[in-house]
């Protein structure tokens, strides 16, 4: 076998498995092989299953050679974000203070994974709590990004957009709660889907209520739907999941995007935006015409403070629960930005709550009018190009710190829309960026299949060899 297997999609590994050319086995090992050479440089994984991987995959092998394959993704493994339970594997959170007993029942997306025939063989690293958009924790450290180890992954989901980028494992599970999928997959140049909320099941509920979703994370629009083939499913366990729909989102790809109407936004208020990742971004929304669409530039249809603020609230007032959660003599362990949220959280009066969850409703209504208008929208994922890893933020264009890095994700959280992320290519200093395309709701399958057909007119090279440089 002269193909790298580590650099293959999991698509690819089907292909090559349906025809005897790989097996499970080899991709296993090879994937093995990677996360010991490569997670010590880049901290991405907090666990890695050996010998229960391994025995996965034989019995995937067996299933392939009597072509009684369980899906497509039989046999691929894939790495599970900590803050999503796996059984036998602590639910950490990233935290010190949480309970570090081996859980006891999968979470919906990864028991559909397995019933799939994937390889749950690695948890992922996450800030605590998936709290920030960056990824470090004081219980694992700090989390790097392969395409320069200097810069951070983004995050929350950070771990598990460096593993893939790595090229430990071709897919993986993330969590966004305000962009925490779509961050770390734009700084690692991946493709990656916060589903219509309720799209993907959840259980336990996240901290932050019906901010938090669930969802896929790969090199490629076709890994990330036939994820969504495997876990987009409802689930008892979830209160608020939507009814199955039936929809096979790899074949869905295959449509075309002639006579979709496309708004571009290119801010979303006053707010920093790199020069290159605006010009980037441009340049790839014009490249949606050639793709037979009509691309309008257009305004977005709320007041982005008004937008952000109602996101603070919901944020902050979920994160201060943290604090009855836990004994006030062990609040010092927390990541001293957690705690700092938190406790900001406790200053919210119970009419700043209501006039948040009112703007929510008209901030929706309002996106909900602009994709009456509009098939798709197609916007920055995040104002900046990766940035130093260890920092919770950005430097700003004055030199001072830039809170405002990340304007473009979380308004889907509070409207629920699905987003997606897609790589639009590499900046001066090698380092990815990523495009968000936003659809109304239920039309995940379209966010896709736009995603993909860019994709594939625009394809990223990823580093077969990651900067190792500390």
């Amino acid at each position: 076998m002269t193909q790298d297997l580590t650099q293959t999609t999991a698509a690819g590994l089907a292909r090559l498995y349906a025809k005897g050319k790989a097996s499970p086995v080899e991709t296993m090992k090879a994937v093995l092989v990677r996360a010991e050479e490569i997670n010590p440089a880049i901290n991405a994984l907090t666990i890695v299953e050996g010998k229960k991987s391994l025995a996965a995959a034989r019995a995937a092998e067996k299933r392939w050679k009597k072509g009684e394959p369980l899906s497509p993704l039989d046999g691929v493994p894939v790495s599970i974000k900590e803050l999503v339970r796996a059984k036998g594997w602590p639910h950490s959170l990233g935290s010190k203070l949480t309970d570090k007993t081996p859980a006891t029942e999968d979470a919906p997306v990864v028991a559909r994974l397995r019933e799939a025939g994937a390889i749950v063989f690695a948890q992922s690293t996450s800030s605590e709590y998936g709290h920030k958009g960056v990824t470090d924790s004081p219980l694992h450290g700090i989390s790097r990004n392969p395409w320069n180890t200097d810069c951070t992954p983004g995050g929350s989901s950070g771990g598990a957009g460096a593993a893939v980028a790595a090229g430990i494992g071709p897919i993986a599970i993330g969590t966004d709660g305000g962009g925490s999928v779509r961050i770390p997959a734009s700084f690692n140049g991946l493709v990656g889907l916060k589903a219509t909320f309720g799209r993907v099941p959840a259980w336990p509920p996240s901290i932050t209520g019906d901010l938090g979703n669930t969802g896929p994370m790969a090199r490629t629009a076709l890994d990330c739907a036939l994820m969504m083939n495997a876990i987009a499913r409802p689930d008892a366990r979830d209160a608020l999941a939507l009814p199955a729909d039936d929809i096979d989102y790899a074949r869905k790809l295959g449509g075309k995007l002639k006579k979709l109407k496309v708004g571009f936004v290119l801010r979303f208020g006053d707010h920093p935006l790199d020069i290159e990742v605006a010009a980037m971004v441009t340049g790839a929304a014009r490249r949606f015409e050639a793709l037979g669409c009509k691309v309008e530039e257009a305004t977005a249809p709320f007041a982005y403070h008004d937008a952000g603020r109602a996101f603070v609230v919901h944020w902050l007032s979920a994160l201060q629960r943290l604090l009855q959660l836990y004994p006030e003599e062990r609040h010092h362990e927390f990541d001293p930005s957690l705690l700092a949220g938190a406790k900001a959280g406790l200053r919210f009066t119970l009419q700043d709550a209501v006039n948040a969850q009112v703007t929510r409703r008209e901030l929706a209504i309002a996106w909900n009018l602009f994709f009456a208008k509009f098939d798709l929208l197609l916007c920055p994922t995040v104002a900046v190009k990766p940035f130093e890893a260890g920092k919770n933020l950005p430097d700003g264009p004055d030199g001072k710190t830039n809170a405002q890095w990340s304007p473009y994700t979380s308004q889907f959280n509070l409207t629920r829309h699905p987003a997606a992320t897609v790589p639009c290519g590499l900046s001066r200093d090698g380092l990815p960026v990523g495009l968000q395309i936003v659809s109304g709701h239920y039309r995940d399958a379209l966010v896709l299949r736009a995603a993909a057909r860019y994709a594939a007119a625009h394809p990223l090279a990823f580093p077969i060899l990651p900067e190792t440089k500390r």
